[in-house]
């Protein structure tokens, strides 16, 4: 196994990005799921056949529109763009399915177009900016990439097993594009302010 720093040119997006080749597949564990991620993967992701998402149960705060570090992004004002292009992409390319409480660790297991598992990285990471080591994160998260056929081969079994252990639910996969279309749904500039002024 080989130890991502997630910082500099050791981050979880430098090891992703070339092999988000069209035709190839993605699992996805992760504790956050923010629109600033997607936003900088999302030609990459747009490629895939298709994406399975293990989420945390429906209780938890999937942090969409990211954390004090995502303040630049967030000042951008794609938001709605962003969340909608979002929505889209789960409805066409995704599976989602949540866990039953918290999701303590995330995974990526890229696989080619027969579902064979070439790369996976595990540990303190996230679909999100500081998962991907895109803003400044914990420098004592430990993430680890595979190095071997054996390792990942061993680490993607860890996610086939933990994804058939979780029922199919649709609600789980509707939900996430409710709340995601409730973003990008238009307000009218008057509520807008309103609510400004109240919080």
């Amino acid at each position: 196994m080989k130890l991502i720093r997630n910082t500099g040119a050791d981050r979880v997006i430098d090891l992703l990005r070339p092999q988000l080749t069209p035709g190839r597949q993605l699992d996805v564990v992760t504790p956050a799921f923010s629109l600033f991620a997607f936003s900088e993967m999302r030609r990459e992701v747009d490629a895939l056949v298709g994406c399975r998402l293990l989420l945390p149960s429906a209780s938890a705060e999937l942090a969409l529109l990211g954390s004090d570090a995502d303040r630049a992004s967030r000042n951008r004002l794609q938001t709605r763009w962003l969340a909608s292009r979002l929505s889209q992409w789960l409805e066409n390319k995704t599976e989602v399915r949540r866990a039953l409480g918290v999701v303590p660790q995330g995974a990526f297991v890229l696989r080619d177009g027969e579902t064979r598992p070439l790369q996976v990285l595990l540990g303190s990471l996230a679909f999100s900016t500081d998962g991907l080591g895109l803003t400044p994160g914990n420098p004592l998260n430990l993430i680890q990439a595979s190095e071997t056929p054996e390792e990942v081969q061993l680490l993607s079994q860890w996610f086939d097993v933990q994804w058939a252990s979780l029922a199919a639910d649709a609600d789980a996969k509707a939900t996430l594009i409710g709340d995601l279309q409730s973003l990008a749904a238009h307000r009218d500039p008057f509520l807008v302010y309103t609510l400004i002024l109240h919080h």
